[in-house]
């Protein structure tokens, strides 16, 4: 996929330089590779990153803690959990939920999901 992408660029004659060591990529064979060589890298560590992660959880699962928010908890630093009174004045004051939600920094359907429960 990478290779593509260089070659639209390429095709397209724009100059593609690395940042780290200001390499110009460009249509030799060497530069091509030297860009294969980058994506491959950036896969392999990619897929190192995700191994790590995988088997970092698996240990925690098989140490008994159970991972993740509790089923049916609600976050109270986002929702708009304890501001009931604030939200029901300002929902009198004639307020749309979508204004209510801006001012209360949620998203609207956050804010009317709250209100249905």
């Amino acid at each position: 996929m990478m290779m593509e992408i260089l070659n639209q660029f390429l095709k397209r004659e724009v100059q593609v330089w690395t940042i780290k060591d200001n390499y110009r990529l460009g249509m030799d064979v060497g530069l091509k590779a030297l860009a294969l060589a980058f994506a491959l890298t950036a896969e392999i560590e990619r897929n190192l990153a995700s191994q790590r992660t995988k088997e970092a959880l698996a240990r925690k699962r098989a140490a008994g803690v159970v991972l993740g928010r509790p089923k049916g908890h609600k976050s109270a630093r986002v929702k708009p959990i304890g501001k009931e009174e604030e939200i029901a004045r300002l929902s009198a004051r004639g307020l749309s939920q979508t204004k209510i939600a801006r001012k209360r920094k949620v998203h609207r359907w956050t804010l009317a999901k709250f209100l249905r429960e």
